[in-house]
């Protein structure tokens, strides 16, 4: 699955998803980590809105604390299994994260991790499926979500065979009904996207280090 995500900018993103209500704030990030913000497509009453995110789910303890929790994706064959799931998954709590690509690790034979730039095919901002929860404890609020996966094509189990999920994403023409229509409905929306529209590429190992968040990051590796 995906460890690190790269956001494109704001304009090119406001283009793809066309939100009637364009409420976030954001730039390009290219080394985006579980428990940074997001940008998040969504329904509000009956119009589309942008609002910025905790990615990994965020959740209101017994204690009556909110929990910050590292769940950034969740399996989309799973989404009947736990209650807090199946009643976002209900209740609609669907959004669309906008992403220019994202990172995988594969194990290289010498023993370390070599990480890799993913991307698709001519579409240099796509939507990814995600759920979205509110938390609220005392005075603080705290909106969050968590990507959903399906199975890995072969172009990403290929990278890190040991990852058996990719995030869900959505081709442009379904962003509507994924985030209008009944749960029933939209279950066949969450496919593998082909791996022959997929790219990928090495790159330098400073994307595992957060200090670092530059365009470089994505240029393909030397040697």
């Amino acid at each position: 699955m995906a460890e690190r995500l790269v956001i494109p900018g704001r304009e090119e993103v406001d283009r793809e998803l066309q939100v009637a209500r364009p409420w976030w704030q954001f730039s390009a990030r290219f080394n985006v980590a579980i428990s940074q913000s997001v940008p998040v497509a969504r329904l509000h009453g009956r119009e589309s809105e942008g609002v910025m995110m905790r990615w990994g789910l965020a959740q209101r303890s017994v204690r009556g604390t909110i929990d910050l929790t590292d769940c950034g994706a969740v399996r989309s064959d799973a989404l009947m299994s736990a209650q807090d799931l199946k009643s976002m998954w209900i209740c609609g709590q669907r959004g669309i994260v906008p992403l220019a690509g994202f990172y995988l690790w594969q194990r290289a034979a010498a023993g370390f991790h070599q990480p890799f730039y993913v991307r698709v095919v001519n579409r240099p901002v796509f939507g990814v499926a995600v759920l979205w929860t509110r938390a609220e404890a005392n005075d603080e609020v705290i909106e969050s979500c968590a990507l959903l996966t399906v199975a890995a094509n072969p172009l990403l189990a290929e990278i890190s065979p040991a990852t058996l999920q990719m995030p869900a994403i959505l081709r442009s023409q379904d962003y509507h009904a994924w985030l209008s229509s009944g749960a029933g409905e939209v279950q066949e929306l969450l496919q593998s996207y082909p791996h022959s529209q997929m790219v990928c590429h090495p790159v330098a190992p400073f994307v595992n280090h957060l200090e670092f968040d530059e365009p470089g990051l994505i240029r393909p590796a030397h040697g």
